[in-house]
């Protein structure tokens, strides 16, 4: 007869274990590991997700040019402080050009909301011309096999909206070529076609910034958007982004942009009165 490690049985028990409702009700919290924001919490499947935040700041030009050579603007990121209950982080991006990005990060109940000031100290203008954050979604929507080279298995997972609907990836007239395969771009009306990821450009345009997937058990939804936004991108990391724009910065300027996560139960009708709730702008346009 086989027998199991202690630790092992107390694994599995608490992974069958129902979540109560005070612990849907318990706000999310927020960690800083290396160049990765983990949100946690019990409302996540397996417990948390991992945002590679920020994994570059770009330079205009970037459709088809070398990502290392042209496009990425090289920085780095202080931790400046995380509140006691961990739900307000406050981070500080250095850009090699000198532009700095203050970020403060609140974790809620279902949402995390990110607040981001760029401000250009020099007497130059600096070609930080957009960002990007890079959630990673393997674990939330149930393709986490390391052992698997699959990168496209979670698509039919994802979604974003198309004439107004919510289309499951692969979408429709889905491109294939790129300086960077695979991936999938879908670049707004107001950004040049020629100032985003190199990976393969959908020709279709999305009639909104949100971007996002649902859980394995196709319980819970997790979405994202950002005002101003450059693109939605679907990556290689099992990640789906709603990237960022600042259209450079002249000496002395500031600009401010925001953002959201959303992990709410699977109602699509909810989630798109809360984004225009919250981006009434891109609603406008």
């Amino acid at each position: 007869m086989k027998t199991f490690p202690a630790f092992a049985v107390l694994l599995v028990v608490a992974a069958t274990l129902p979540v109560s409702a005070a612990e849907l009700s318990a706000p999310l919290t927020l960690e800083r590991s290396n160049h990765f924001l983990i949100v946690h919490g019990p409302q996540i499947p397996s417990g948390a997700f991992k945002i590679n935040y920020l994994e570059a700041y770009c330079r205009a030009g970037s459709t088809d040019a070398d990502w290392v050579k042209h496009t990425v603007i090289k920085h780095t990121s202080e931790l400046v402080s995380v509140s006691a209950d961990k739900t307000v982080m406050k981070l500080k991006d250095t850009l090699a050009d000198g532009v700095t990005v203050e970020h403060t990060i609140t974790a809620k109940t279902d949402e995390v909301d990110f607040k981001v000031v760029a401000h250009n100290p020099t007497t130059t203008r600096s070609e930080a011309h957009w960002a990007q954050a890079c959630p990673r979604l393997d674990d939330f929507t149930g393709f986490n096999d390391p052992k698997s080279k699959n990168l496209d298995d979670y698509l039919p997972k994802c979604f974003l909206f198309l004439d107004g609907k919510l289309e499951r990836m692969p979408t429709r007239e889905w491109a294939k070529t790129a300086r960077y395969i695979p991936g999938q771009v879908w670049c707004p009306k107001n950004v040049p076609r020629t100032d985003v990821n190199p990976r393969p450009l959908s020709p279709l345009v999305p009639s909104n910034g949100l971007i996002g997937c649902f859980s394995g058990d196709e319980k819970l939804l997790w979405a994202t958007a950002w005002e101003p936004y450059q693109e939605l991108f679907q990556g290689v990391a099992r990640c789906l982004h709603a990237d960022f724009r600042l259209g450079g910065l002249q000496p002395g300027e500031t600009k401010k942009v925001r953002g959201k996560i959303y992990i709410i139960p699977n109602n699509v009708p909810k989630l798109l009165k809360r984004y225009a709730r919250d981006f009434p702008e891109q609603i406008r346009r």
